[in-house]
């Protein structure tokens, strides 16, 4: 190795405490999907879904506005929503949704604003006993920031 490549070579790993200093993990370099990347066309679990069950993913959507004041839960929709569902009943509530559960009280985001959710994906039906918000597909100890 001659000198110019090994000074060179020196830069970049000395680059790699640095990064490792921000926090950045594996994690928050993984690929961000998609809701649709969830199920399948009869709504069913996509083999993404299946394979990925009980490991951290990451989804891309907007927050519809929350059920409740102060809460550790929320959904997750594929297009902006500027009113909850559940108060309008005219509202159509889109069948490509994923709750979110967080452990912290949530700091709510404006409707239009792209997020993007990390945490444990969760199959199977679950019905939430402080909203009766039923989901058959939910983030558990997840976290969200803006994208």
């Amino acid at each position: 190795m001659n000198r110019r490549c090994f000074i060179q070579n020196a830069g970049a790993v000395a680059l790699v405490p640095v990064i490792s200093g921000l926090g950045l993990s594996a994690a928050d370099a993984r690929e961000t999907i998609r809701l649709r990347a969830l199920y399948n066309k009869d709504l069913s679990y996509s083999d993404y879904a299946t394979a990925m069950e009980s490991k951290r993913v990451s989804v891309s959507g907007f927050m519809a506005p929350p059920l409740k004041a102060e809460s550790t839960f929320f959904v997750l929709t594929r297009r902006p929503m500027a009113v909850c569902p559940f108060c309008e009943t005219e509202a159509e509530w889109p069948d490509d949704i994923l709750a979110v559960y967080t452990k912290r009280i949530i700091d709510v985001v404006s409707f239009n604003i792209k997020i993007v959710s990390t945490g444990l994906l969760t199959l199977g039906t679950y019905t939430d006993p402080d909203t009766g918000f039923l989901s058959r597909v939910r983030l558990t100890d997840a976290h969200f920031e803006r994208a």
